[in-house]
C-alpha cells in the first residue's frame, strides 16, 4: 500500500475494510471531510482521514448511530472540555444495548419454549412453532393459496 499521506479511495477502503461507496457516503454526510484532489481529479486521502474513518468504523461496529458518531467526532476535537457529553452519549447507548440484550434473551427463551413444543417429525399443518408464532390468529398463508 502507498504511504499514509497519499491514499486513493481504494487504498483507504482496503486499509479500513470500508467500501468506497460508504466512504463517499460519510463524506456527503459530513462525517469525513472531502479530501483534496490530484491533478487528475482523484481523491487523495491523508493520515487524518484514515484515523477518522477507523474511528467512525469502530463506532458503527459498536452500534452507535450516525448522529451519535457525529456528536462524538465533534466532541473529540474539544480536548480541553469536560467529557460529560461523551459520558451521556455512551450511557444512553449502553442503556439501549442492555434493553436489546434483555429483549434478545426473552426472545431466545420464547423460541426455546416454542421449539420444545414441536417434535420436528410432523406435518407443517400441525406445526406447533407456526401455531405459537400466530397466537389468536389464523395461520399465515401465501396469498392465493
Amino acid at each position: 500500500m502507498r504511504r499514509q499521506e497519499n491514499l486513493t479511495i481504494g487504498d483507504l477502503a482496503k486499509a479500513t475494510g470500508t467500501k468506497a461507496v460508504t466512504i463517499r457516503y460519510y463524506e456527503n454526510a459530513g462525517l469525513l471531510s472531502a479530501p483534496p484532489r490530484t491533478a487528475s481529479n482523484y481523491r487523495s486521502y491523508g493520515h487524518g482521514h484514515l484515523a477518522r474513518l477507523r474511528f467512525i468504523r469502530r463506532c458503527r461496529e459498536l452500534g452507535f448511530t450516525l448522529g451519535q458518531v457525529r456528536d462524538l467526532l465533534r466532541l473529540s476535537s474539544r480536548e480541553d472540555h469536560a467529557c460529560t457529553d461523551i459520558d451521556r452519549i455512551t450511557a444512553e447507548h449502553l442503556s439501549a444495548i442492555e434493553t436489546k440484550v434483555a429483549d434478545l434473551r426473552r426472545l431466545a427463551d420464547e423460541l426455546r419454549r416454542i421449539a420444545r413444543r414441536c417434535p420436528g417429525n410432523g406435518r407443517i399443518a400441525d406445526c406447533r412453532i407456526i401455531d405459537a408464532l400466530s397466537p389468536g390468529t389464523t395461520r399465515p398463508r401465501t396469498p392465493g393459496v
